[in-house]
């Protein structure tokens, strides 16, 4: 195991490239103790194992945890579980076919086209309250507010109530990073349970005065006598809104803070906004906001002569696909204009994010938006990252204009 790859190291979160590299130059499957897990590092490696069925989100719908040789979660962390186990990321065939498909039902190519005046209007608020101040915190004042209140709006999330969003979701995304603490274990619970309650009680509302928001398609979404279940449209709200912005909210500072080290670039993009749906796509892929994707082994899968047995779990390494010189030319330079570009941001197969055309509308149009009103935007201070890992971000962006 090579050292360098260390998670919980604020240098390596800063900066996880080089590890990257060593990873995949020394091999294919790297056991990594600490976390009991295998680490996956190249990108025709991440990209099979996501489209292959002898891995799973889950394992429950094939075993038991005694039977996979794992513990159980504890019971004070069932609300959690709960929640998060109904969702379509954490579910494996025939669940996730059915729910999926009801999903995409109520959340379809035309329901994200109808959104778009509704996101280029929002971005444009935003970023017109950010421009009369001068500036700021770029991350609070523009990448958060916008996918929370495009998300709150498609389920019919009233405005006074938006501001509970995103502690919320915060506080679940934080069971996501590696070995998490007691505490965080303990907030996540209470905002699942809390989170699930406000939810029921809007579902209710919508059943008895339906609105033209996602909530009311979901609960008319049927396909020959299945619908969902009240469980599965609580999960699903919550999953759009986990997964529906913390990447936007990172792709958004992450992508700023990269064009403000590539001076040239960011001159190139100002000058030619068409080369705008290309450079969202590299930004994607040169600074991924979700950097490791796991998934248990259901079956013995194999891995450049790595048996890696039933009931071990492996960690996909998108940021590391995604700088992998097997598959990118230079893959270390930042190009907008790179038109082959096969990044795994989004994942791949049947987990493939059902938001992605949605979170390239808001990148497009809040970089839009900042490319035409902030022409002369630039950083105050050197940004930090968060602690975590997993979902890697900045812990704000302070810029002037």
């Amino acid at each position: 195991m090579h050292v360098s790859f260390d998670p919980w190291s604020p240098a390596f979160v800063a900066d996880p490239y080089p590890a990257y590299a060593a990873l995949r130059a020394t091999g294919r499957a790297h056991w990594f103790e600490p976390t009991g897990q295998w680490l996956i590092p190249h990108h025709c490696d991440v990209s099979a194992l996501l489209r292959d069925r002898r891995l799973g989100r889950t394992y429950l719908h094939r075993f038991s945890h005694e039977e996979f040789g794992r513990t159980p979660p504890p019971a004070a962390h069932e609300p959690f579980h709960t929640l998060n186990g109904q969702g379509i990321l954490d579910l494996e065939a025939p669940d996730h076919t059915r729910i999926r498909r009801l999903v995409s039902r109520a959340f379809t190519p035309r329901t994200v086209e109808r959104l778009a005046p509704t996101v280029r209007r929002l971005a444009a608020e935003l970023v017109g309250a950010f421009v009369a101040e001068g500036g700021g915190d770029l991350l609070s004042a523009v990448a958060e507010p916008l996918p929370v209140a495009v998300i709150a709006e498609m389920l019919g999330v009233p405005e006074a109530d938006r501001a509970l969003l995103r502690p919320w979701s915060a506080a679940i995304c934080g069971m996501f990073e590696l070995n998490p603490s007691k505490e965080t274990a303990k907030a996540a619970v209470q905002a699942s349970t809390d989170f699930s309650a406000y939810l029921r009680a809007l579902i209710a509302e919508r059943r008895a005065t339906p609105g033209e928001d996602l909530i009311t398609a979901l609960i008319a979404a049927h396909d020959e006598g299945e619908r969902l279940s009240e469980q599965e449209m609580i999960s699903t709200c919550v999953l759009l809104l986990n997964a529906g912005h913390e990447a936007t909210v990172n792709t958004t500072v992450n992508g700023w803070r990269t064009l403000f080290r590539h001076p040239e670039q960011l001159a190139a993009l100002r000058a030619d906004p068409a080369l705008l749906p290309t450079a969202i796509e590299e930004l994607l892929r040169y600074d991924t906001p979700l950097q490791m994707f796991e998934r248990w082994v259901l079956d013995d899968v194999e891995i450049d002569g790595t048996v890696i047995e039933r009931g071990s779990e492996v960690a996909l390494l998108f940021g590391s696909a995604n700088r992998d010189p097997a598959r990118f030319d230079r893959p270390d330079t930042l190009d907008l204009a790179r038109s082959d570009n096969p990044h795994l941001t989004f994942g791949a197969g049947i987990h493939y994010c059902l938001g992605a055309p949605l979170a390239r509308l808001e990148l497009l149009a809040s970089f839009g938006e900042l490319l035409r009103e902030a022409p002369g935007m630039r950083p105050v201070t050197e940004p930090e990252w968060q602690p975590g890992y997993v979902i890697r971000g900045l812990k704000e962006l302070r810029v002037e204009l």
